[in-house]
């Protein structure tokens, strides 16, 4: 008797939770199609040539994400324009690059996400010792170096250089590489240069020393920026390169781009928040150089700069400006900490769907219950709408076997002991309609009491 009442039990909890269980399990096949993939090991970033600010920022972010056990894959390029190349092509398995602006946007590249701006790249014009232009548009006339074809800084050089109306029919445009210009200004191979490079270059070192050059402010400087979002206004004082010589002997305004710093879109989000919080290291922070002395243009905090012009920033990114690592990352390794944040996603069903189906259960098996019950009543007074309709004996036997059956079954249902009482009472019920049936039956014999030796 109490197997058969707790396989009955049983098949109960099993129509009740049986759909709750469906329901929570379809739940949880949607949520994994949302969850990301476990992040990869391995990525890669397009910097520029050895010994460039790009490639030793890329080589510290190596480092950095070393520490997450991530290794991170420093591919050496010619620079900026063959890293868009590179960044944009989903087949060069490159997923971050650093980006000099002005060379691409959101529009052009929609499917790059900068993680933020990451360092400044001053945009220098050299001339001839005795040349005075103010303007870029004093270049009109003259042969001015614009670097490599092809390069970044020949498309930055030929833009700015086209706004000011300094173009191949109003000047000669020469393509040189970048370590050549000293020696063309010098010997009159030029009479003007712009190139992009950072202060600590030996190109830079080379032009800011040599008495036959002389490094041009640009007047205009502030129109420019106002007309290129990507373009900075920096200020060299008078003499901060060469106190003794007072280099440069005036204070100079110079245009100057800022880096980008940008991954592809589908990169994961882990690994695009693991290289923001690099990024925050790693220029956060002047580097200084073996005497301590910061660079020229170097302030604490001033980078990476939450903030980009020409891309979308990404959303992993953002978070991580606002409020830094999140609670996971903070506490436990790189790699518990991502397969955590992926679970959360997993036990959204939980909270969203789960629940509220165990409040529903009880519910739903409570209606269950009522239902039978109401179900055995209706059944009993089916039999009992037949009184006073029978006309023989074979008929009121036929309802009383009846009654019989819908006792046995009422005896056999699983009730709660909340239901007790209305169990009872339908027991109670099948009762007085027996009895009803049983008064209607002929009379007989006389009905004695039982004998007892």
């Amino acid at each position: 008797m109490r197997s058969g009442l707790n396989l009955a039990q049983f098949r109960e909890v099993a129509l009740v939770g049986g759909p709750v269980l469906v329901v929570v399990l379809t739940a949880f096949w949607i949520a994994s199609h949302y969850i990301a993939p476990p992040a990869p090991r391995e990525l890669a970033i397009a910097a520029a040539s050895k010994g460039s600010p790009y490639y030793e920022a890329a080589e510290r972010y190596r480092a950095i994400l070393a520490e997450s056990g991530v290794t991170l894959k420093v591919v050496e390029t010619k620079g900026s324009l063959e890293n868009l190349g590179l960044v944009i092509d989903s087949g060069s398995k490159v997923d971050v690059a650093f980006l000099q602006g002005g060379l691409a946007n959101g529009k052009t590249a929609p499917e790059l996400r900068s993680l933020g701006r990451v360092f400044d790249e001053p945009v220098w014009i050299f001339t001839r010792a005795g040349m005075k232009p103010e303007r870029l548009t004093d270049l009109v006339g003259n042969r001015v170096l614009i670097g490599p074809a092809g390069s970044a800084t020949a498309a930055l050089a030929t833009r700015l250089l086209t706004a000011s109306g300094v173009t191949g029919d109003t000047a000669t445009l020469v393509n040189k590489e970048l370590p050549d210009y000293p020696e063309a200004l010098r010997v009159g191979g030029a009479d003007a240069g712009i190139l992009v490079l950072a202060p600590e270059a030996r190109t830079i070192k080379k032009l800011l020393s040599s008495p036959d050059v002389s490094l041009m402010s640009v007047a205009q400087a502030d129109a420019y920026v106002q007309r290129f979002p990507f373009l900075k206004r920096l200020e060299l004082k008078r003499g901060v390169v060469d106190f003794a010589r007072d280099v440069p002997p005036a204070d100079t305004l110079i245009l100057a781009t800022t880096t980008a710093l940008v991954v592809r879109q589908d990169l994961h989000p882990a690994l695009t928040s693991l290289l923001t919080q690099a990024a925050i290291r790693v220029h956060g922070l002047p580097v200084l150089n073996a005497d301590g002395e910061a660079g020229l243009f170097q302030r604490a905090g001033a980078f990476p700069v939450a903030d980009d012009q020409e891309f979308p920033l990404s959303p992993d990114a953002v978070r991580v400006y606002k409020t830094g690592p999140s609670f996971l990352n903070r506490y436990l390794p790189f790699w518990l900490a991502t397969s955590l944040d992926r679970l959360t996603v997993l036990l959204l069903p939980l909270i969203g769907i789960l629940l509220p189906a165990f409040r529903l259960a009880p519910t739903l098996y409570a209606w269950r219950v009522r239902s039978r019950i109401v179900y055995w009543y209706n059944e009993l007074m089916t039999v009992e709408a037949q009184l006073g309709t029978s006309s023989g004996p074979g008929e009121i036997a036929t309802m009383i076997m009846e009654i019989d059956r819908i006792e046995k079954a009422v005896n056999r249902m699983p009730v709660p002991l909340s239901y007790a009482n209305q169990l009872y009472d339908l027991r109670e019920h099948i009762n007085v309609v027996r009895r009803r049936w049983c008064s209607t039956a002929p009379v007989t014999a006389p009905v004695t009491a039982p004998v007892t030796a």
